[in-house]
């Protein structure tokens, strides 16, 4: 990076970005612009930003825009596709990638010629990886073959508690949560909007959470988006040098949590939904609580402090958060918004090049999402495995008071798989069970927020510094954070 004072920018209009590191905040304090062109620049911030802040936060009809256009988009496709009168057209596109992406990954890991263009996109891969592309595409093949009546596939497959779960749900969902957010992902991080909240929240979130402020962006596009958004909003920031690994880390595996509208389906399984607003509302407040505390504990708190470039987070960086909050901030944010609005360039560019980055990525996440989701839930629902694991955390819910302790403790370790599936466990008995046991289950799967069938997968595609085998130790974590804290509001409430 250039070491310099000041640039004035309308001056030196052909000045090479290049030289200076963007991503720093400190890089955006030395840049300068004349009156007319801070002006057109600040009109930039402050227009994408809205438009932003309107398609990730903005609710109508219940649903935020953002999700209402990919579930549109979703609709669109499906209904191109007509086969014995079911609309099949984005399950089709779905199978013909997932499938394309079994085969490919059989050739490009083990027939390729090294340095070919197949075998360097599935290079980083184990060994295992192309076995389970494998086993996605031919799920979802059966799944398609079922759905359009020509192959009564095996109900274990593609039954209600997994097939039918994994891939309309989720697979699909994500196929479409991917493209659509890459389109819109730069009006949220390019532009200026992400560094003007930022340094606003710096204040509240590196205290408590030991990240930084801009963080607080991605915990809300969970919330009130999706799980996966939160977490491809994190990797872009990661693999931009925005965030250090060990921030990265933090944001990823306690801020990527369940969404308000998945949130509500949970609850009226649970026939607790009547109680939405206070179980959402606690799992939210907990979920903070539980930030502060995972970051501060291995295997997250021993990541570096070390952005995706190589270059060391500074003390100053770390401790900016300890300005306190007033006018001098505000200034301090909007200008670094708007010399970010001004250094990015034209939108068209930018979002062509963030639904480029997407789509390499998209295969991979999708197809491991329906092996690994599917096989969960096979697990889940046709094997003891669960039920034997859930011995281990009766003595916790008898200690907690938990009503029908062995009931609840059997439901816990199976949010490894998806956060839907401990509910979806006492679906059936939820007339006999207590209010408080489903309370309980209800709120520890929310904060559970590691499972395979999504989270899992899309942290480890999209470059985030987080191994599998840390996630299984956040998991557990967090499993075993969350019960105590769920059990205290549980007799509070109940």
């Amino acid at each position: 990076m250039e070491n310099v004072s000041k640039i004035n920018l309308s001056k030196e209009k052909n000045y090479d970005y290049g030289k200076l590191d963007l991503n720093d905040p400190k890089t955006l304090d030395t840049l300068t612009l004349e009156r007319s062109d801070w002006v057109r620049a600040f009109v930039k911030f402050m227009l994408v930003t809205a438009i932003a802040i309107f398609v990730f936060f903005v609710p109508v009809n219940g649903s935020v825009p953002f999700g209402i256009i990919y579930g549109g988009a979703i609709s669109i496709v499906e209904s191109l596709v007509v086969i014995n009168g079911q609309q099949v057209g984005a399950l089709l596109l779905t199978t013909i990638i997932l499938m394309g992406t079994g085969i490919t990954s059989i050739i490009g890991k083990f027939f390729s010629k090294k340095d070919s263009k197949l075998y360097n996109y599935y290079k980083a891969d184990s060994i295992i990886h192309p076995f389970l592309y494998m086993a996605g595409g031919i799920f979802i093949l059966l799944y398609f073959l079922n759905k359009i009546g020509v192959y009564a596939a095996p109900e274990m497959i593609v039954g209600a508690s997994t097939g039918e779960m994994v891939i309309p749900g989720v697979v699909i969902g994500v196929a479409f949560i991917i493209p659509v957010g890459a389109f819109f992902i730069p009006f949220l991080t390019d532009y200026g909007c992400i560094d003007f909240f930022g340094i606003l929240l710096e204040p509240l979130m590196r205290p408590l959470f030991k990240v930084p402020g801009k963080s607080a962006i991605d915990a809300s596009a969970s919330f009130v988006g999706s799980t996966t958004m939160g977490i491809i909003i994190t990797g872009r920031m990661f693999n931009g040098s925005v965030y250090t690994a060990k921030e990265a880390a933090v944001v990823a595996t306690c801020f990527s949590a369940v969404s308000v509208g998945y949130a509500h389906l949970v609850m009226e399984t649970a026939a607790i939904s009547e109680h939405f607003v206070v179980t959402y509302f606690v799992s939210f407040f907990l979920a903070f609580v539980m930030a502060a505390i995972i970051s501060r504990i291995p295997p997250i708190s021993k990541k570096p402090d070390t952005f995706s470039n190589g270059r060391e987070q500074t003390q100053e960086e770390r401790t900016e958060g300890r300005r306190k909050f007033g006018p001098e901030l505000v200034t301090t944010g909007v200008n670094r918004a708007t010399m970010r609005a001004h250094t990015s360039g034209a939108m068209p560019r930018r979002i062509i090049r963030s639904v480029v980055d997407a789509f390499p990525v998209l295969p991979k996440v999708i197809t491991l999402l329906c092996s690994i989701g599917i096989l969960g839930m096979i697990v889940a629902k046709y094997t003891p495995v669960f039920d034997i694991i859930g011995y281990a955390f009766f003595p916790l819910t008898s200690l907690l008071g938990v009503p029908d302790a062995m009931v609840a403790a059997a439901a816990i370790p199976t949010g490894i798989t998806e956060m839907f599936i401990p509910v979806l466990t006492i679906a059936d008995q939820v007339a006999e069970l207590h209010i408080k046991t489903r309370f309980f289950v209800t709120v520890v799967s929310m904060l559970q927020i590691i499972f395979l069938a999504e989270s899992v997968v899309v942290i480890m595609n999209t470059g985030l510094p987080v191994k599998f085998r840390e996630l299984m130790i956040v998991f557990i974590q967090r499993t075993i954070i969350a019960m105590p804290l769920a059990a205290i509001f549980m007799h509070i409430l109940f």
